[in-house]
């Protein structure tokens, strides 16, 4: 038996929240306040959604179960198993959307699934949140049922939806479900917690922030008097006319990014879906206060007998320092999720953390990553909020940094040290991506340009695990506009920058790129000089994607719709399997199974001047 699962199994069952009728009876319960269905294994950790929600709602006095990857294929015993909860059932897919879980970009099946023990595949259904949450209805149809997790987020409104090659309406119509929680969904299901227990009518709770409903086309709903309506094209104008569902995304999102957003409503045949305003951005202390609840940052013991959760190897010495992404990529659903705005935590919350993961029995001193969605971002926000209360930049730092940002990484420097000078940490390793152009970018502050050099050097020397990940995407500095990514010419800055640093601290750390392929705006051709550029810098490629598209993000709108939404011009898209595979290939241009078809695609298109460059 392997340490790990030893550890597991010295721990006292009953510091999990209960997945049994039995683990309810240890405890002395006879029925739970809220059943919470998940298509990921339960991990008691801050890194996976139902753990925090649970743990969210147990802070609240409640008597939270959780039932994780229920069979939905034989007689439906896990969906019976506890009962009917007191409140409600909470229904997510997971830390992933389910399509995006099962399936390559080529839609082929995956062999594995990270979220499940020995990632066995085939654990959860296609469209996870829409099967549980019918299963539920049908089950206990009188009792009220929310949804919530990135799957029921991004699918809020009309979506494409990859998998299927259609537009889809909003999951609520699929799903059945009375509400919908979207984003970091903690302030809102304890608001939904409160007010069903004073004894509210599910019908009446139309005004929770950051929450979604339907209703009749004609009905009249409780509503905050301040919110301003938006009405969206409806689901069936987007289905005869791809331009209004382009535009329709413009609207969306620059809602997304709103301080003061409207409420948005789109109409669904004789219905229509209601989306409420996100709540303000969350205090330091209210993001403490999650992350310092009392999670075992362990597998749940049903585990104990079964191989290792590959996510959870992942993320088991992690530690996350903020929320959000002011970086506004295209192809990222992170801040259609987890806003724009910094939600960032008080160093003494992460440093208790730290203490914590110190004292896991199976720590060896290194703390895997020490980050967030993008790792540079910590404590950054507006200089004066009076101007961010008026934006509504899907981006703060493209086409050009914004002048009312504060870039200034001191405050992650202090953390840093401060996590280094604890001494059982002997590395803390900064795994997630770095947003490079925040760091060179001249900012007309030389104290601010002076930190920012010196956390670059910072992370290179102390916090690299032999390779720094950064992800320059593409090299065409068209395609890189559609990205909403620097110019290339800043990476290439970074790579002399790097290889400086590496000299002068005698080191021997790698830059690992990571690009994709098949992006809206990208053709084969660019994807020539992508090759060629990445090998003039001495880059074997490994870190590489085909574009996938996702629901809720402007490139998979571009995709389907063949439109910029904000400017409506048509932009070329690699549909096909065979053109999406045909730039693929150029990844890999050095390994000679390639090397003819490449040349004779080059050939066909007259660009001789590229085989000499790429072959030469």
């Amino acid at each position: 038996m392997s340490f790990i699962r030893m550890i597991k199994i010295n721990r006292n069952r009953n510091e999990w929240l209960p997945t049994s009728r039995k683990e309810m009876k240890e405890l002395g319960w006879q029925q739970a306040d809220v059943i919470l269905f998940s298509g990921d294994a339960y991990i008691d950790h801050p890194s996976f959604g139902a753990a925090v929600i649970g743990r969210v709602l147990e802070a609240e006095g409640l008597k939270v179960a959780i039932v994780p990857q229920p069979n939905w294929q034989d007689d439906l015993r896990d969906f019976k198993k506890l009962g009917a909860p007191r409140l409600f059932f909470a229904v997510t897919g997971g830390n992933m959307d389910s399509m995006v879980n099962h399936y390559t970009a080529n839609k082929r099946k995956r062999s594995d699934d990270a979220y499940t023990p020995g990632g066995r595949p085939g654990q959860r259904p296609d469209y996870a949140t829409i099967t549980y949450s019918n299963i539920l209805k049908k089950l206990f149809p009188d009792v009220p049922l929310i949804i919530g997790g990135i799957e029921a987020s991004l699918r809020r409104l009309t979506h494409y939806d990859y998998w299927s090659d259609k537009l889809m309406p909003s999951i609520l119509e699929d799903s059945k479900a009375d509400l919908l929680f979207y984003g970091m969904g903690e302030k809102s299901i304890v608001e939904f917690a409160r007010l069903i227990q004073r004894g509210v009518p599910l019908e009446n709770l139309t005004n929770i922030p950051q929450t979604a409903f339907m209703a009749g086309a004609e009905e009249d709903y409780a509503t905050q008097k301040e919110w301003n309506e938006l009405e969206l094209a409806s689901h069936e104008e987007c289905l005869t006319d791809r331009k209004k569902f382009a535009r329709n995304f413009m609207h969306i999102e620059e809602e997304s990014n709103k301080m003061e957003a409207k409420k948005l409503v789109q109409r669904v045949g004789k219905r229509k879906v209601v989306v409420n305003p996100p709540w303000p951005v969350f205090r330091e202390e209210e993001i403490d206060r999650v992350y310092d609840l009392p999670y075992t940052r362990l597998p749940h013991p049903r585990y104990h007998n079964k191989e290792t959760i590959p996510a959870y190897e992942m993320i088991r010495h992690s530690i996350n320092i903020h929320r959000g992404c002011f970086g506004g990529c295209t192809f990222c659903t992170i801040s259609a999720h987890q806003g724009k705005f910094i939600v960032s935590r008080s160093e003494k919350s992460v440093l208790k953390e730290v203490e914590k993961v110190t004292q896991m029995p199976d720590f060896k001193g290194y703390i895997s990553d020490l980050g967030g969605p993008s790792a540079n971002m910590y404590k950054m926000k507006g200089i004066h909020e009076e101007i961010c209360r008026k934006c509504k930049r899907a981006s703060c730092i493209f086409p050009n940094i914004c002048k009312n940002l504060d870039t200034s990484h001191k405050p992650m420097l202090e953390l840093y040290e401060k996590v280094r000078n604890n001494p059982k940490v002997k590395k803390a390793f900064v795994g997630s991506g770095i947003r490079y152009d925040m760091i060179l970018a001249k900012t007309g502050n030389p104290e601010t340009d002076k930190v920012n050099r010196k956390y670059l050097r910072e992370v290179i020397k102390h916090h690299v695990s032999g390779r720094l990940k950064v992800a320059p995407e593409h090299t065409s500095d068209e395609v890189l506009k559609f990205m909403r990514k620097p110019s290339f010419k800043l990476f290439e800055e970074l790579n002399r920058e790097f290889n400086k640093i590496n000299r002068e601290e005698n080191l021997k750390q790698q830059l690992i790129p990571y690009f994709i392929s098949s992006h809206p705006g990208s053709n084969a051709e660019d994807m020539a000089h992508l090759a060629i550029q990445t090998k003039n810098m001495n880059f074997r490629l490994e870190q590489v994607q085909d574009f996938t598209p996702t629901p809720m993000t402007l490139a998979t709108v571009i995709y389907y719709s063949g439109y910029h939404p904000y400017t409506m011009e048509k932009v070329f898209t690699a549909r096909s399997q065979s053109a999406k595979k045909e730039q693929r290939k150029f990844f890999f241009w050095y390994k000679r199974e390639y090397r003819k078809s490449i040349m004779s695609e080059l050939k066909a298109k007259g660009r001789q001047d590229l085989i000499k460059k790429l072959f030469g």
